[in-house]
């Protein structure tokens, strides 16, 4: 197990990191390639103030009209968002490896904060699963993909957690824990998970159409 350790926080961590951040850097040259090659007359309205105008308004938990009207949903999202990038970050023990491979340290949060942070991005999943069997309009969208992203996403939560319990065999929850984090990681670019990289174009794009072409809020 020792051996399967150094593994995953050796050379699979370093695999994992390669991918995202050069499959990121790929993934978004595609698609400005694509932009300009298919839609270049958008990029010709492109608007810093409409589309910091836009991301703005719809990074405010309920001041979209979509946030309106579903206020779970709306909790949910934010929630799992919010805790599911800050809660690695400044999680203890994920500081501590910083220090130990790099030298780089700077301040945690509370172990209780951030088992709490944990504990609700599971939930929410948890959320988002029912929402996607129950909501027979979301359930008829749903595809192998959908599925497979909300497990990719859960597991270092949820792996977490039993390794910080100490529920099960300690050794293999936080080798799960470890590597489900890895997959998550090099599997950002070219999932649907990659919303995150391309959202902020989105939204941009959006505001820019509905702001300076349509004359009207986009949110």
């Amino acid at each position: 197990m020792h051996e399967i350790y150094n593994l995953v926080t050796g050379p699979l961590a370093w695999l994992a990191w390669g991918i995202f951040i050069v499959g990121s850097i790929y993934r978004l040259a595609i698609m400005y390639i694509l932009a300009k090659k298919k839609d270049a007359p958008s990029l010709a309205y492109m608007s810093w103030g409409f589309s910091l105008r836009s991301i703005i308004n719809w990074l405010i938990p309920f001041n979209a009209l979509g946030w309106r009207r579903n206020p779970l949903m709306t909790v949910a999202t934010f929630a799992f968002h919010i805790c599911l990038v800050v809660a690695p970050i400044f999680l203890l023990a994920h500081v501590a490896l910083w220090d130990q491979f790099f030298g780089i340290t700077y301040p945690v949060l509370d172990e209780k904060v951030t088992d709490i942070m944990t504990m609700i991005v599971v939930a929410a999943c948890l959320i988002f699963a029912a929402r996607r069997i129950f909501q027979k309009e979301v359930r008829y969208v749903s595809g192998f993909q959908d599925w497979l992203i909300l497990v990719i996403a859960v597991l270092p939560f949820a792996t977490g957690l039993l390794a910080y319990y100490q529920l099960g065999n300690y050794q293999v929850m936080i080798v799960l824990h470890i590597l489900s984090g890895e997959i998550m990681l090099a599997a950002i670019p070219f999932t649907r998970l990659s919303h995150m990289l391309f959202s902020v174009f989105t939204r941009s794009y959006m505001g820019s159409e509905f702001g300076g072409v349509r004359r009207v809020k986009d949110w």
